[in-house]
């Protein structure tokens, strides 16, 4: 049992908490405060239980469905021991105004409930709340739910029992709430609807209390004692029985207080019920749920407590992110600091400082190192240093950088000008690199922006544009320097670098690959006839990649002769004559020893003119020529020594525009950025002429820190209002 003194001083401290947090327009579940919600059936007899504990007709009454949105009904006791002191009832929709004819209060339930649901037989979730003040009333807090039904009349939607059931869930499944469930003694115990919802709830019965309504109407010869001493359905908390008024006596107008004499007179006059007036009686039910319910807030204050002083810590930080509108003196140390934390931010973004952000994803500087070696240089790498070059590319350069001359030999002219043309593909993925690292840091511009800056949402956008701009223009000197890498690679091929595979080397690579082949197709051809496919020149080139420098060569076949005698690895005069003639250029080399002129005196003068009977017509020649139709078996091993030089050489350029490009992001772009940034925003924007306009606020973030200010100024009474709840109410909460 609670001592009288603890239940009089924590009600009206929770009931000063519960007024308090509703100030704020508390929806929390975890800053709810105990109720205890009154469910039943309809016409079980909970109307007539909550008016007797009131002292007050005060509900709506009829043979249908009468509540129909939740009653939140918080009983206020006044003075002790004045019972002429005013009663009265107030309604938080409407401040300030108070009802002292009761008549008057159930007029306005039943004209708020039709404002919200209309005069149907509808329901709604949405609570009326209604303080009743009484000398005559323990303090607590109820709430009077809908009664459950299972058949709807009217224009009851067909689901209106589980509507119904969800709404009673709704409340009593939550811990701070205590179950009165209210069952008619004339219904079977086992069936009561009230006892079943109340089980799913509270299933191990911890908080609800059994109320046993109607017990002067049972059939004669039968009582209630099992029922009230819990033989029947054991609850933890009780039961307790009452007697309600009749129907005759509330078209009678028999008041309250007759009806609790003669429910008085009931129980000690009846034999059974006298052996048990401690479970019996309005008073009695009274001075039970007064007590459980002080029990139960005391039981609950610990975690109230807990939730009220942390959520008084995230207000006092969202109001540390509001402020106060700073003075005009103060308005420059303002702004500058704001600048300062904003490029501090970003610094600490690039270098991956930034605490906050450490564990939660992957971000800043990481996301620029992530695009330099994951994206750029494995995109490079992953690139066919002959894509977009094919064979009968590389044979028609041949063909035309040779001119009128025979292309017996590898000229340098194809592989400058076709090398050149490799290297230029660099130049679009360096300037998506840079591209690429220009957005993140955009990016990190608006994730760093500073709490403060929440407020001024004109300050935050000249900082978005002022960056976005100094980013752009580092940008413009990172994609110049590429170029120039770019640039500087195509002016110059240096065929001496130490990497190159060099002449030599690729000849006599391509030479052995054909040799190889030619064996292949020889062990493969048919053995009735000669396969024309593998000695003509219209043969396809195969790809052999070399394990030793990773290189592809497609290389048409010579002749096996033309192998032998002049292509042979061995050869070292062929080999030497033609890398010769590619590192001079192409030119033919002259042999006086040979007369080329076509004249001999020796022989005699040959004339045409006796064979001009005989005439012999040329074709014409196409009018677009390919390079495959005036191949020779000479010009595959060209092609395969070509290709090799060429990826050779492409792939030490893209090695170092690998190196060169991120280098040239970092120097132009990032670092720029991170030296200059801080300099740029005080030299723009911490200038007395814009503090004012950079200061301003929004309605929005003014309404914010309104809403802040009133919550916090809620919390931090509430907290207060705790801390006064005297030592006895920790013990009662122990003793529990």
């Amino acid at each position: 049992m609670t001592s009288p003194t603890v239940g009089s001083t924590v009600i009206p401290i929770v009931n000063k908490l519960r007024e308090v947090l509703s100030t704020i327009g508390n929806s929390d579940a975890e800053l709810e405060l105990p109720v205890v919600a009154v469910v039943g059936s309809q016409s079980s007899g909970k109307s007539s239980v909550l008016e007797a504990l009131v002292g007050r007709d005060f509900l709506p009454r009829g043979s249908d469905i009468c509540t129909r949105r939740p009653l939140l009904l918080q009983l206020v006791r006044t003075t002790d021991g004045e019972e002429d002191a005013e009663e009265y009832g107030e309604f938080l929709h409407l401040p300030g105004r108070r009802f002292l004819d009761f008549a008057q209060i159930r007029a306005e339930i039943q004209a708020e409930t039709e404002r919200e649901v209309g005069g149907y037989k509808r329901v709604s979730n949405k609570q009326i709340c209604l303080k009743i003040f009484s000398p005559k009333v323990l303090d607590m807090t109820l709430v009077d739910l809908p009664g459950m039904t299972k058949v709807p009349v009217g224009d009851q939607p067909l689901d209106i029992e589980t509507q119904i059931r969800k709404m009673i869930l709704s409340y009593i499944k939550q811990p701070r709430c205590l179950i009165l469930a209210v069952t008619p003694a004339n219904a079977d115990l086992a069936n009561s609807d009230a006892l079943h919802i109340a089980g799913i709830a509270d299933p191990d019965g911890n908080r609800t209390i059994g109320v046993i309504t109607k017990l002067d109407i049972m059939d004669r010869g039968t009582d209630a004692c099992n029922l009230l001493l819990g033989k029947t359905i054991p609850l933890r908390l009780g039961y307790v029985g009452v007697v309600n008024r009749s129907q005759e006596d509330i078209e009678l107008n028999r008041s309250i207080q007759d009806a609790l004499a003669y429910e008085e007179a009931f129980f000690h006059s009846h034999p059974v019920y006298n052996g048990v007036a401690d479970r019996c009686g309005i008073p009695q039910l009274a001075k039970k749920l007064n007590q459980i319910f002080v029990q139960h807030i005391c039981k609950m204050l610990p975690d109230l407590k807990s939730s009220i002083r942390s959520k008084l810590v995230i207000a006092s930080k969202e109001h540390a992110c509001y402020g106060h509108m700073p003075r005009k003196p103060d308005q420059g140390s303002l702004v500058l600091n704001m600048l300062l934390k904003y490029s501090k931010a970003f610094d600490s973004l690039v270098n991956g400082t930034n605490e906050e952000k450490l564990t939660f994803e992957v971000h800043g500087g990481a996301r620029i190192h992530y695009i330099f070696q994951s994206i750029f240089v494995k995109g490079l790498e992953e690139v066919d240093p002959l894509e977009q070059l094919s064979d009968e590319d590389i044979r028609t350069t041949i063909h035309n950088a040779s001119g009128t001359s025979t292309s017996l030999f590898v000229p340098e002219i194809p592989f400058q000008v076709l090398v050149r043309r490799q290297i230029a593909r660099l130049l679009d993925p360096s300037l998506q690199c840079a591209r690429l690292v220009y957005n993140e840091l955009v990016k990190m511009s608006h994730s760093c922006l500073v709490h403060e800056l929440h407020r001024f949402p004109f300050l935050k956008t000249s900082i978005n544009e002022l960056v976005g701009n100094f980013l752009l223009e580092g940008l413009k000197p990172s994609q110049t320097m590429i170029r120039h890498l770019i640039e500087m690679e195509i002016d110059y091929i240096n065929s001496s670098h130490p990497n190159f595979i060099g002449g030599s080397k690729a000849y006599e690579i391509a030479s052995q690959q054909v040799k190889t082949y030619r064996l292949v197709s020889s062990l493969t051809r048919p053995r009735d006839g000669v396969d024309s496919e593998t000695t003509g020149v219209s043969r396809s080139t195969i790809v052999n990649r070399s394990q030793s420098n990773g290189i592809i060569a497609d290389q048409g076949v010579r002749s096996v002769a033309d192998i032998e005698s002049n292509g042979s690895p061995g050869n070292e005069r062929g080999s030497s004559w033609r890398l010769a003639s590619f590192f001079r250029g192409g030119r033919e080399i002259h042999n006086p020893a040979i007369d080329v002129s076509g004249s001999n005196s020796d022989h005699e003068t040959f004339n045409h003119r006796e064979y001009a009977s005989s005439i012999i017509r040329l074709r014409e020649p196409p009018l677009m020529l390919n390079s495959s139709q005036m191949q020779s078996e000479e010009e595959a091993v060209a092609v395969a020594v070509t290709k090799l030089l060429l990826e050779s050489y492409y792939n030490i350029v893209s090695k170092k525009i690998q190196d060169a490009v991120p280098k040239a992001i970092m120097h132009f772009l990032v670092n720029h950025t991170k030296r200059e940034l801080g300099n740029v925003l005080i030299e723009n924007l911490y200038r007395e002429s814009l503090f004012q306009r950079l200061l301003q606020e929004t309605d929005e973030v003014s309404m914010k820190r309104k809403h802040v200010e009133e919550t916090l100024t809620a919390l931090q009474e509430a907290s207060r209002l705790l801390d006064e709840l005297p030592i006895e109410a920790a013990t009662v909460e122990r003793r529990l």
